[in-house]
């Protein structure tokens, strides 16, 4: 009896997984590769999209906030302060979701942006803001509350590594 042996056509096959390979033009480039420990991060198209998205975010919360800060239960103004944490939670998760402090100033800017612009008096003389407790609360714990996320997210990212440390600067 014979042994069977395999038939030799020719070279053994090949894989192509570990080739680099370039988009045709025109075509959308990938996502830059994952470091290890770190998701890959978005083509510039798509971070510019999440950006303007959470800008809009920003705007509409100082929008809805503006038209709604006044609704207190008793003496305490329960929107007002509802709306301080809406606005730290989204600078500080966007901030987070974004991997950069940037995501979390473009939302804090468009909420600025819209509050103050509706704050501002009409040429009648009409606010929207009022001068109250609540007006107060609002704008000012808004404003407070939406630079507390930004630093915030300058320090939990700082702190995961992706602002790298100076030697010798101070604090250590």
């Amino acid at each position: 009896m014979t042994p069977v042996t395999p038939a030799t056509a020719g070279p053994a096959p090949y894989s192509l997984l570990c080739v680099d390979s370039t988009p045709e033009p025109g075509q959308a480039h990938p996502a830059r590769p994952a470091q290890p420990g770190r998701p890959a991060r978005p083509d510039a198209a798509g971070a510019g999209s999440a950006y303007a998205v959470l800008f809009l975010l920003g705007v509409m919360e100082g929008l809805v906030g503006c038209f709604q800060f006044s609704h207190a239960i008793g003496p305490v103004p329960v929107a007002a302060l509802a709306f301080c944490v809406v606005v730290f939670a989204t600078c500080l998760l966007a901030g987070l979701g974004m991997d950069s402090p940037m995501g979390a100033l473009v939302p804090a800017f468009g909420w600025l942006l819209a509050s103050f612009v509706l704050t501002m008096p009409t040429a009648a003389g009409s606010v929207i803001v009022t001068d109250t407790t609540a007006g107060k609360w609002y704008l000012y714990g808004g404003a407070a509350s939406a630079g507390l996320g930004v630093v915030l997210t300058f320090v939990l990212s700082r702190r995961r590594g992706l602002w790298p440390r100076r030697v010798g600067a101070w604090p250590r």
